[in-house]
């Protein structure tokens, strides 16, 4: 940050150029641009793809309102479905809610998994589709060997400060084996001006900042560690909470050698959800219900009028329990007593 600060270098300087090399490498893709975040990415992303008015996006009503918010930014509309059984965009549930507008399938990568992307590929590929991943949640997940993000015309990633990779600040990045949308993306990003410095299309100013570049090149270096632990965290909780009847874990770390799983965070369904909650809270475990409770096809001042049971009930059962890289083993030891005593005593 004081090489940035001395140097003035805080616009598409030489930090944000290495870290878009760095995060290439890492997941195997030609192109990774930083912009100045993961929703910015998203709209950045489908305009370069061709996608806008008239066109329809399906997309997992269990996501953050960002997913949907850009689809409907560039003009196109957000079209819902049911999440499965690992929490994750339903395969099963995509074909029955394509149209002959639909141009695009947009599984979001959430809590650091991947999604069943042969599945969802093989719809998209039936119905001549694209595929644009929203994997804000998912650096360095994997399915089949292949990282999240790299699968379909476009993928997208988020640094927020509370995602795996977190900067400072807000920060995002696009990520593609496309050449002509990574063209478009650096005129997108960028108000139109090519390399030359000329504008020749209509763009926006959404560049990744300098500065959070910086602390992203830093804390990338110790990134696999920090995979490493959450999974480890994962695998604790697994062991110590798996047997217990009344909650329904995430997979396992090992639980499926298609997945590889970054675990960003630990979402689990619990029976007396909220007793739960208030029973770890008065025992220090502070916990969350992930976007306030709230899937998006819930917003009806939005003009959402989808029914989706599945998710509906999910989101009566669902619960972050703490992951992070600080936990101790102590610490998600304690977590697990507190909840089996909370059931033991029902």
């Amino acid at each position: 940050m004081r090489s940035v600060c001395s140097r003035g270098a805080y616009i598409l300087q030489k930090e944000c150029t290495e870290l878009e090399q760095a995060l290439a490498e890492f997941l195997g893709v030609r192109h990774v641009l930083g912009v100045a975040n993961g929703t910015d990415a998203i709209v950045i992303g489908l305009k370069a793809a061709g996608i806008g008015p008239g066109d329809e996006v399906i997309l997992p009503s269990h996501t953050y309102i960002a997913s949907a918010a850009a689809v409907q930014w560039v003009g196109a509309t957000p079209v819902l479905a049911e999440c499965g059984a690992d929490h994750m965009l339903d395969p099963a549930d995509i074909e029955h809610r394509i149209t002959p507008r639909t141009r695009a399938i947009m599984p979001v990568q959430i809590n650091g998994r991947t999604c069943d992307m042969d599945a969802i590929g093989a719809v998209a590929k039936r119905h001549g589709l694209l595929v644009c991943e929203d994997a804000a949640q998912a650096l360095g997940s994997r399915f089949g060997g292949r990282a999240a993000g790299t699968f379909g015309a476009f993928g997208t990633f988020s640094f927020y400060p509370a995602k795996l990779l977190g900067a400072f600040g807000d920060g995002g990045a696009i990520v593609t084996n496309d050449d002509a949308i990574a063209t478009q993306v650096k005129l997108l990003r960028d108000h139109g001006r090519n390399d030359e410095g000329k504008v020749v299309a209509w763009g926006l100013n959404s560049r990744l900042d300098n500065l959070q570049a910086a602390v992203l090149l830093h804390k990338f270096k110790t990134y696999p560690e920090a995979m490493a632990r959450r999974r480890a965290i994962a695998q604790r909780y697994q062991d110590r909470l798996g047997s217990l009847p009344q909650v329904a874990l995430p997979p396992a770390p090992d639980a499926d050698p298609r997945h590889f799983d970054v675990y960003q965070n630990y979402e689990i369904e619990a029976d007396r959800r909220d007793a739960l909650r208030e029973h770890l809270q008065n025992h220090g475990v502070r916990t969350i219900i992930q976007w306030a409770g709230t899937p998006v096809h819930q917003f009806k001042a939005l003009g959402f009028t989808t029914q989706l049971p599945r998710t509906d009930r999910f989101f009566e059962r669902c619960l972050l329990l703490p992951m992070n890289t600080a936990l101790a083993d102590d610490d998600v030891d304690s977590i697990c007593d507190t909840i089996g005593s909370f059931y033991a005593n029902a």
